[in-house]
């Protein structure tokens, strides 16, 4: 049997659970997981392999409306994944709302085969998953129709089965070895990113972006440095906390990630530092990755 490989593209709206789907694919955490929506914002590619198969997944930000710069480049992370997918794998919460829009036109028109998953059925019953099934079918002709629970790990060996069947014989894109195309840098600021969603509330996740600065393994430890970048002194304030609590426990939790993650002790220093309204300016987006 020769070679298949290509891409797959995991797209939908915020908090559609497409993180945690792609986690699951994996079988490793790659993509920021929490309740709050819009916390993707990089495309973040996982790759799977086995002798016959090489599957590249790329988890993309949610679809929204772009209010500002950094919106629009996350936008723009989506539409590569859509222009360059072998096949698509349509995620949409069992009670979402859709009427018509520029995703649905863009899934009509792709070339690509395109998988709907209705995930979250673990909160919903069996008459709202065949209306939503039927609902699905009628909008999109898709080329398949899951119902799943990407948490419970439910229906995603279907997935899988699908996605090799459909594969393109190609030779391997990457190594054999290889899980994905980010550094460790990245990964270690998502850990980061990850507790101040999980930390803090309202629009200071938002605000936030992670930079890692130093990154140094020795002998017996890693010793990384990373500066928390916000848009106000306000924000700063809130960051650090009242004698410095707020972030000594953000530092607590994402060390213990990191360990896991590298498999030996890290030493972690954190810092703040204000850039004002860093999600408009292009130069700073550029520095931080989000370059069209």
């Amino acid at each position: 049997m020769s070679h298949k490989a290509g891409f797959v593209s995991i797209i939908g709206k915020p908090n559609a659970g497409k993180s945690t789907l792609m986690n699951s694919l994996v079988g490793e955490k790659m993509s920021i997981i929490t309740p709050k929506a819009q916390t993707t914002r990089h495309r973040i590619i996982g790759i799977v392999n086995d002798e016959d198969h090489q599957i590249v997944f790329s988890d993309t930000p949610g679809v929204i409306k772009p209010n500002y710069s950094l919106q629009e480049s996350m936008m723009n992370f989506v539409q590569g994944s859509l222009i360059d997918a072998d096949i698509i794998l349509f995620v949409t919460d069992i009670h979402e709302k859709y009427d018509e829009n520029d995703v649905i036109e863009k899934l009509k028109k792709t070339s690509s085969p395109v998988a709907v998953l209705i995930n979250k059925i673990d909160k919903s019953s069996e008459e709202e998953v065949k209306s939503k099934i039927d609902f699905w079918q009628e909008k999109l002709h898709p080329d398949a129709i899951f119902a799943i629970s990407a948490l419970k790990d439910h229906g995603v060996t279907g997935i899988m089965q699908y996605i090799k069947e459909k594969l393109p014989e190609h030779a391997p894109y990457y190594e054999k070895d290889e899980l994905t195309d980010k550094n460790m840098r990245f990964f270690i600021a998502e850990m980061i990113r990850e507790k101040i969603f999980k930390l803090y509330d309202k629009e200071i996740p938002y605000s936030t972006e992670v930079v890692v600065t130093a990154y140094k393994e020795e002998a017996n430890i890693t010793r990384i440095a990373a500066e928390i970048i916000v848009e106000r002194d306000s924000q700063k304030n809130i960051i650090i906390g009242k004698a410095g609590a707020m972030i000594k426990k953000v530092g607590t939790y994402a060390r213990q990630d990191m360990e896991e993650f590298i498999d030996g002790k890290v030493f972690l220093e954190l810092f703040v530092k204000v850039i004002p309204d860093w999600r408009s300016k292009k130069n700073y987006l550029k520095k931080f990755g989000y370059d069209d």
